[in-house]
């Protein structure tokens, strides 16, 4: 069995195998006419079931086989165009190439010891995206497993410097339109469930800062304690950006940390074009970001920034068989010092490889594409009589819903946008996600493909459109 340790006598054995499996990803890609075959979870299921892991089939090309079967066949596959469904983006092939070396060499980055270069690679690339930013020269951070653990980690730090023991005062003010992480969060961070005060949002989806400002009056006139505004640089349903200035104004009138959510909107680092819809983020305390989300990285990479590096000392715990404190003085740059995890995959050599292969503008100009794709699926919508669309786009999303015009009862149209978004995912013609808004069911694009054209959104409008009055008909023969 040493024949398949990865060392020096089976390099070559590593070459063929590899070369193989991308050899078949290669093909599928190239292959794929449709985002998704429509298989169910009965289909799938006895296709697994029926494996018994204890005998091994011995033969790489066998298993290659099988895993056609078992799950390249039937993949949900990001890079169709016609995948507009959630935050997943097509990947750049030079993040790929640097996911085929960290895996191999897999270091870890945890500590000095097990990363060497690794370590200064993922410094370097924290200060880059610090400096995009406008930090300050003060700035650090850590790369994450994703948004909710950069989240967490945001909020760990703004509840140490709270600087109080009565976690029952503590209080998270967030907007309606904001990450679910966030409330998860405060219950591990061992808050209440009243510590997150929800604020409203406006047309457009951004946060109500006189309502922010009243909340956080009526918070310290009740005798508890602000520990963070979560503002949101483009929201998960609706791509929207709260207005950044004003809430880090509320911020610094009430001494309160300001922590940034642009796990989506942070593609806007890299942009030439829209960069000024991130105005006021180089304010915040802390900042997510998502690499794995516009900046085209395969999953996952992401990073949480803070503005003053001396607060990360709050992630900080020392054990002598790995970060001895010794080796703070000795000025040895362990990672695991700022992380919440301890063994940690090299997420960073993707972002390197596509920053050293593509340049930050090759990036920025990616993301730019599918805000302006979102600008004209929007034009579609508005015009298209059979839809509503509930706000224009910030970043790259878009919420709508069918309304026929024969149909005007509410919750009659609610079951044909669900049976239109089922049956068109059961075709496999076109994968589309789905959200509530005032209660209601709604349609979500959310377009992170630039290959993606206005002609496939269209497409896909009849798709809906088609679905959606074939269960109004149905509906009505049934009740007839």
């Amino acid at each position: 069995m040493r024949s398949h340790l990865l060392n020096d006598l089976t390099a070559e054995h590593y070459r063929r195998s590899v070369t193989e499996g991308v050899e078949r990803v290669a093909a599928k890609l190239a292959a794929t006419e449709r985002p998704f075959t429509g298989a169910t979870v009965d289909a799938l299921a006895p296709r697994i079931e029926r494996i018994d892991l204890d005998r091994p089939l011995h033969d790489t090309t066998a298993v290659l086989d099988e895993l056609e079967e078992v799950y390249l066949r039937d993949a949900v596959y990001f890079h169709h165009p016609r995948y507009v469904a959630h935050l997943n983006c097509p990947v750049v092939i030079p993040a790929v190439l640097g996911e085929a070396i960290l895996s191999a060499v897999n270091s870890s980055l945890d500590t000095w010891d097990q990363s060497a270069g690794g370590t200064l690679i993922e410094r370097k690339l924290v200060d880059w995206t610090a400096a995009r930013i406008g930090l300050g020269p003060a700035a650090d951070g850590v790369f994450t497993s994703g948004g909710t653990q950069s989240n967490l980690q945001a909020l760990l730090l703004a509840r140490e410097e709270s600087k109080t023991d009565d976690l029952a005062r503590l209080r998270i003010f967030a907007s309606e339109a904001g990450h679910f992480s966030v409330r998860k969060s405060a219950k591990l961070l061992g808050l209440g469930q009243e510590a997150v005060v929800t604020i409203p949002v406006d047309h457009d989806r951004r946060m109500r800062t006189v309502a922010l400002a009243h909340e956080l009056e009526r918070c310290r006139r009740d005798g508890l304690v602000p520990m963070a505004v979560v503002a949101t640089a483009g929201t998960t349903d609706f791509g929207s950006i709260d207005p950044l200035p004003e809430i880090a104004e509320l911020c610094a009138r009430y001494a309160i940390w300001l922590h940034v959510d642009a796990a989506y909107g942070c593609g806007l680092l890299a942009s030439r074009k829209h960069r000024g819809r991130l105005d006021g983020i180089e304010r915040a305390d802390s900042i997510t970001v998502d690499y794995h989300k516009s900046f085209f990285q395969p999953v996952s990479s992401s990073a949480v920034l803070v503005r003053d590096a001396a607060t990360l000392r709050h992630a900080t715990y020392h054990a002598e068989y790995l970060n001895p404190r010794r080796t703070v003085r000795e000025r040895i740059p362990n990672q695991v010092d700022k992380s919440l995890q301890t063994t940690r995959r090299f997420d960073a050599l993707k972002l390197w490889m596509t920053l050293r292969v593509m340049g930050a503008d090759g990036i920025g100009e990616l993301f730019d594409q599918v805000c302006d794709l979102a600008r004209e699926g929007w034009r579609l919508l508005a015009a298209d009589p059979r839809f509503d669309v509930v706000v224009e786009p910030a970043l790259s999303t878009l919420v709508f819903r069918c309304v026929p015009a024969a149909v005007t009862d509410p919750a009659e149209i609610d079951r044909a946008n669900l049976y239109a978004r089922k049956a068109l995912f059961a075709s496999g013609d076109a994968v589309v996600a789905g959200t509530k808004v005032g209660g209601r069911h709604y349609l979500k694009f959310t377009l992170l493909n630039p290959e993606t054209r206005p002609a496939d959104l269209a497409a896909v409008l009849d798709l809906i459109a088609g679905h959606a009055e074939q269960y109004l008909g149905e509906s009505l023969d049934r009740a007839s």
